[in-house]
Formats: C-alpha cells, sequence, structure tokens
C-alpha cells in the first residue's frame, strides 16, 4: 500500500541515518538534512534504458481499482496492462534502441496520485461553454452518463500501441482522465481547452484523454500542459525532487470528421514528461496536429497515426526548443492503410547549451494503400557546439502504387548566408539570429487554432530566446 501524502507531498522516505525534516518550499517539501556529518550510500548507476521510476506494480494497480470502485472488466483490464508493461522492452524498435537515455530522469520515490490530485486539476471544466452534441467530462463522470460506450473505448487497449511500455503504463495506471465527445454533424463553435497540471514534485500524475468524434463533426481543441504552481525554492544544496507527468492523447474519427488539436507543454524544468498521442482515422477525415515541447527536463514523446479510411489523411508539425540540459526523445509513426490517403509530417528542433534531441519517424505503407501521397521531415538547428540533434526518417512501403513516399532530414547551425543577409540590411546580429530560430519553428506557430494559444506560444518562444542570451552571456 502506498502512504496517503501529506499536503501537497513530496516523497522521501527517512534513511536509516539521516534525519529528514519536512520544511515547507512553495508547493512541495524540500527535504533538509539535519545530520550533515552522516553521509548516504550512493545509488545505483542506471543505464541508459533503465526505467527512473518503480511505483507500477500489481499491487499499485489494485489499489487504484480498489479505491476507485471500479468494475469487474476495468480491474482486469489494468492486471493485464501491469503484465504486458513487466514484459515489454522500453524500446520495441531495434532501429530507435541506442536513443533511449533516461538518466536524466529520477523518480525512484515518486508516489503516483491515486484519488487526490495537482492543485488546479479540472479548473478549465468549469470554465467551457455548454453547446449541443458536445461532452468534456472526466472519466468519471463519462462512466455514469454510458457505461457501455466507456467500456468500448478502454477495455482492450486498442487505442493505445501494445508493444510500447509507457503506453501500457497509461493502459494499467492512469487515475486522472478527460473525455470529448462530438455528435454526428456537429460543428464546435469555439475551441475546446483542456488544461493539464504538472505533478507537484516527488509526484507521478498519469492520466489519459480520450476524443471521440462523429461522421461530419468538426472540432478545435488546445491542449495546455502548463505547472501546478509557482517556481519551487529549496534549502541551499538540497535540488528540488522531479514530478512525472504522464499522459496519453487517444482519438478515433468517424467518416468525413474533422479535428484541428494543437498542444503547448510548458512544464518547469523538474518535471520528467512521457506522451502518446494515437489516432484511428476514418474515410474521409482529416486530422491537424500541432505540437510544441518548451518545458521538461526529459521528455518522451510518442504520436501513432492509422489513416485507416480511404483518403483520410493527417498534418502534424512538431517543434522543440531547448535549453540547459534538457532532452528531447520524439517518435513518430504513421501508416497508411486505406486508398488515397495523405500524411505530411514535420518536426523541427532548436537546441541551445548542452540540450539534445532525438526526432525520429517511420512512414509505414501497406499493401492496401494504393495511392499514397506521404512525407516526413525532420530538421534539427544547434545554437551551440555542445547541443546535439539527431534526426532518423525512415520508410517501409509495401505499396509501389504511390503519388508520393519522401522524407528529408538536416542537422545543422543557422544558415550563414541568412544571417549575412540580414546583417546586411541593419539588423544587429542578435536579432537576426532571433527573427531566424523564429522564423524556423513558425509552421507549428502558424497552426495553432486558438488566437489566445498562439499569442501565448510566440511570448513562451520570445522568452525562452531571452533566457538563453542570457544564460550565454553569463557563460561568457
Amino acid at each position: 500500500m502506498w502512504p496517503e501524502p501529506e499536503g501537497d507531498g513530496v516523497a522521501g522516505p527517512v534513511r536509516a541515518a539521516v534525519a529528514v525534516e519536512a520544511t515547507k518550499c512553495g508547493l512541495g517539501y524540500a527535504p533538509k538534512v539535519t545530520n550533515p556529518t552522516t553521509t548516504t550510500p550512493r545509488p545505483r548507476r542506471r543505464a541508459p534504458g533503465d526505467l527512473p521510476f518503480q511505483f507500477a506494480t500489481r499491487e499499485l494497480a489494485e489499489r487504484l481499482s480498489d479505491e476507485r470502485a471500479e468494475p469487474d472488466w476495468l480491474r482486469a483490464e489494468r492486471m493485464a496492462a501491469a503484465e504486458a508493461f513487466a514484459a515489454a522492452p522500453i524500446e520495441a524498435n531495434q532501429l530507435y534502441t541506442p536513443y533511449v537515455d533516461l538518466r536524466g530522469a529520477d523518480l525512484m520515490e515518486a508516489r503516483p496520485y491515486v484519488t487526490d490530485a495537482p492543485p488546479g486539476l479540472g479548473d478549465d471544466l468549469a470554465d467551457l461553454t455548454p453547446q449541443d452534441g458536445v461532452r468534456v467530462e472526466t472519466f468519471s463522470q463519462w462512466f455514469e452518463r454510458d457505461p457501455a460506450g466507456y467500456r468500448r473505448a478502454l477495455e482492450g487497449g486498442a487505442s493505445l500501441p501494445s508493444d510500447d511500455k509507457l503506453a501500457m503504463l497509461a493502459r494499467g495506471f492512469w487515475s486522472h482522465g478527460r473525455h470529448v465527445e462530438i455528435a454526428a454533424g456537429v460543428s464546435v463553435r469555439e475551441a475546446i481547452t483542456l488544461r493539464w497540471r504538472a505533478a507537484a514534485p516527488g509526484r507521478a500524475l498519469v492520466s489519459r484523454t480520450v476524443i471521440e468524434m462523429g461522421p461530419g463533426a468538426t472540432a478545435w481543441v488546445v491542449e495546455e500542459q502548463v505547472p501546478c504552481g509557482p517556481a519551487i525554492e529549496c534549502a541551499e544544496g538540497e535540488p528540488v525532487p522531479q514530478g512525472l507527468f504522464h499522459g496519453t492523447t487517444e482519438v478515433r474519427l468517424g467518416e468525413g470528421a474533422s479535428l484541428a488539436m494543437a498542444s503547448l507543454q510548458e512544464f518547469d524544468e523538474h518535471q520528467v514528461v512521457f506522451e502518446h498521442r494515437h489516432a484511428s482515422i476514418g474515410e474521409g477525415a482529416s486530422l491537424r496536429w500541432a505540437l510544441a515541447q518548451l518545458g521538461g527536463r526529459l521528455v518522451r514523446s510518442r504520436v501513432d497515426n492509422h489513416l485507416e479510411g480511404d483518403r483520410s489523411s493527417v498534418e502534424q508539425v512538431e517543434i522543440v526548443f531547448a535549453d540547459g540540459e534538457q532532452l528531447f526523445d520524439l517518435t513518430s509513426y504513421t501508416r497508411h492503410i486505406g486508398r488515397d490517403t495523405t500524411g505530411n509530417l514535420l518536426s523541427k528542433g532548436v537546441l541551445l547549451d548542452k540540450s539534445r534531441s532525438f526526432m525520429k519517424g517511420l512512414i509505414t505503407i501497406e499493401r492496401s494503400a494504393v495511392g499514397t501521397d506521404s512525407y516526413l521531415g525532420e530538421f534539427g538547428m544547434n545554437l551551440s557546439k555542445s547541443a546535439r540533434a539527431v534526426a532518423i526518417p525512415s520508410l517501409e512501403i509495401d505499396q509501389p502504387d504511390c503519388r508520393r513516399a519522401a522524407h528529408s532530414s538536416s542537422v545543422g547551425p543557422i544558415d550563414a548566408a541568412q544571417l549575412f543577409y540580414l546583417e546586411s540590411r541593419g539588423i544587429a546580429p542578435d536579432e537576426a539570429r532571433k527573427f531566424i530560430v523564429l522564423g524556423f519553428l513558425e509552421p507549428v506557430v502558424a497552426a495553432v487554432p486558438l488566437d489566445d494559444a498562439r499569442d501565448r506560444l510566440r511570448e513562451l518562444l520570445d522568452a525562452k530566446w531571452a533566457a538563453g542570451l542570457r544564460e550565454t552571456a553569463t557563460a561568457a
């Protein structure tokens, strides 16, 4: 059994030779060593692919089911997911195995949320404007309203990749969820905003979002991933414990449905982030992803697009703006199954300081996918000699009758010719670099469907650029 949190609670069991005093520190509690003459054993060194947490056990799955009074089928679902989680490798694709590196995460003492939640979680649901044919609700509300639909959507884990260990973590150990349902033929008047709060220091939040759209429905969704409170200041020499946010977005689009979804991830520097996005796209349906990754200490993201229906399409743009020692591990899988399907995927990363990014993508064209038009591009911009970007686009083609099947990639510094051109027009070097960098990232900004969210993203990018300049000046 996991102990209940006290206050906002940062995990930290008292070690044998060290007295730990809980000292309030912002939203968390920083450990203060009161006997500094005694040392603790050095923790075991972890390999790059070793999981940085240990809470995902059958006991936790049982506790989640018991304390939430879940039906037998959901309890069995959690148990099956726990077994799959224990058996699955951290990376199933051998092409990408060398690029797994979770050593920046330290969550061995993190305690998962069960019935409690980060401060402010759920506030966004109170601000939604009611509209006929549109439902935005928690998983609990969904189950009470439509238990059959709830079971049909979750049982068997069909909306998550079965070969992914971290996807099975979400399937078996989620504690909070959001459900968006758009009825057939309904066009949403205003963008739907979903706001997920980060886990408090020393805690772990595992969440799921399910979006279901009927035939001919149209909607715009903006997902905001924000800190759970102000920055934490702790006792000198004591690090702020990391928190874990694990979130999924599981999308099913009916015939002719259209969804534009933007996600702005702006967690603080002490958050570890695991994300999965999985979409099943029906006949004539279209999906647009606009994903911005800015915050977090370590981010591991996977997107799966299944173009199942004829004439279905997906457009995906994802950007990374990294500094310090941030690490972003982004993987995209797009599977063309129906005839005359279209996919356009673009990933871009800007890296400062000692940050790293891995952009990996695989387009699979099934034998049934006659007339496919698919493109994958991955581009990195290194602004420091210590920064590192890796781009690995790839194709797997079983149907030769394609309109297009292409990929491209490049990694390098700012184009010197572009810089020279702007400076020759009287623009200062730092301003010229800023214009080039923000212009490089603009495709995602322009794809965000909500004006306020688009302005917010531009502000975040501008602030991160300014912070990077200050850091560079300090180091010099």
